[in-house]
């Protein structure tokens, strides 16, 4: 069983490439001399995409069956970073069609890697193996920022070099999977339609999962895009150096938790420790907030620390609670992932009208209601 986890963790470190769009917005805005309006095109290529294509890929995946829609989606992605690999990015516009390739397979691995992890796991490791892909993925998400600069070290490259990186990893990905065999639980074959896989929000457990993962991504944006803004009005340190140290606290958390995680959850059970997630992560966005500037750093770890097994702990609860809709509740999970287009400007809006300060309530916000979820479940269960 152990060996059927390899293939997969793989997909999961591919899914983490589709991050590094972050980074890459003020690499390209300089290679292609572009605008902030052009530049900014990147990440929203790459969020919309889990709105557009995630219903209808589990639909896809509920008649093809989720290896078939794993290895769909590694493909897609091999496919952008190929052209770009190939073509050395010569223009803007094949880098915009590689990040949306990419995102397309990124966002239909998710929607098959998520609840192939239950078919390959053990009984009652679901949770700590999907935490444990987190991390895997934390670490490909680590490759935007990282690689570019190992590049530029090393061999006198550039952050261009980090595409066929990429196409080495994914074709790997693929090989490993088409060997994988899955041992699908059959029951997900009521969903058949866009309708009534949209109908399941109708169930109230289904709903507020969703809005969880919805809040959740939105706070986690919110959260990695404010640090260094904070940083900048509140103490009136600079971005590039203070802030990007906050900002890397944060994702270093996030790794570190993530890894944590999966083993915690060997002893602990998911819905207890989803709660202490929630909870934890409130008491990092308290401490963050209170004006001290040694207390802001340390607070970011712990931001980092409490938000790193949300996502997993949600998307896991949400699958084991009802295993025979996997395909369709992985679909509105992961097209719930659209979170992190709408909160951020909220955000800014809030920051605008009062201080960056002010603008941390909307995160607050977005997981005080994952907090109150969790003792809602508890309570229920």
């Amino acid at each position: 069983m152990k060996s059927k986890l390899i293939p997969v963790f793989l997909a999961f470190l591919c899914m983490g490439f589709l991050d590094a769009v972050g980074p890459f917005v003020g690499l390209a805005k300089e290679t292609f001399q572009l605008s902030y309006t052009l530049a900014q095109l990147l990440p929203f290529v790459g969020f919309i995409l889990f709105f557009v294509l995630s219903v209808p890929t589990s639909l896809l995946q509920d008649k093809k069956g989720k290896k078939f829609t794993l290895l769909l989606g590694l493909s897609i992605a091999f496919i952008g970073v190929f052209i770009s690999t190939l073509s050395r990015l010569s223009s803007f516009s094949l880098l915009l069609a590689t990040i949306f390739l990419l995102g397309a397979g990124a966002t239909i691995m998710q929607v098959a890697g998520n609840p192939i992890m239950r078919d390959v796991s053990e009984p009652g490791k679901y949770s700590r193996n999907l935490s444990l892909a987190q991390f895997v993925k934390a670490i490909g998400s680590l490759s935007g920022p990282v690689l570019p600069v190992l590049a530029a070290k090393w061999w006198g490259g550039d952050w261009k070099d980090v595409f066929p990186i990429y196409c080495a990893f994914l074709f790997l990905a693929i090989v490993a999977n088409v060997q994988l065999k899955v041992n699908a639980p059959v029951g997900s074959r009521s969903i058949a339609t866009f309708r009534a896989c949209l109908a399941l929000l109708k169930d109230p457990f289904v709903r507020r999962m969703v809005l969880g993962i919805f809040l959740y991504v939105g706070s986690e944006v919110c959260v990695s895009s404010g640090i260094p803004l904070l940083f900048k009005s509140k103490y009136h340190l600079d971005i590039a150096k203070i802030g990007i140290l906050g900002t890397g606290i944060f994702f270093l958390a996030l790794t570190v938790g993530r890894f944590l995680g999966g083993m915690i959850l060997n002893w602990v059970k998911p819905k207890p420790f989803l709660l202490a997630t929630g909870i934890l992560s409130l008491l990092g966005l308290l401490g963050f907030i209170m004006g001290i500037q040694m207390l802001s750093l340390v607070s970011a770890f712990i931001i980092g620390l409490g938000f790193a097994n949300i996502f997993p702990l949600i998307f896991s609860i949400t699958i084991d609670t009802m295993p025979e809709k996997s395909n369709a509740l992985s679909g509105l999970m992961v097209m719930a992932i659209v979170g992190g287009a709408f909160l951020p400007p909220i955000m800014g809006v809030v920051a605008d009208y009062a201080s960056m300060t002010t603008g941390f309530l909307v995160p607050m916000g977005g997981i005080l209601y994952v907090t109150l979820s969790a003792i809602t479940i508890l309570k229920k269960s």
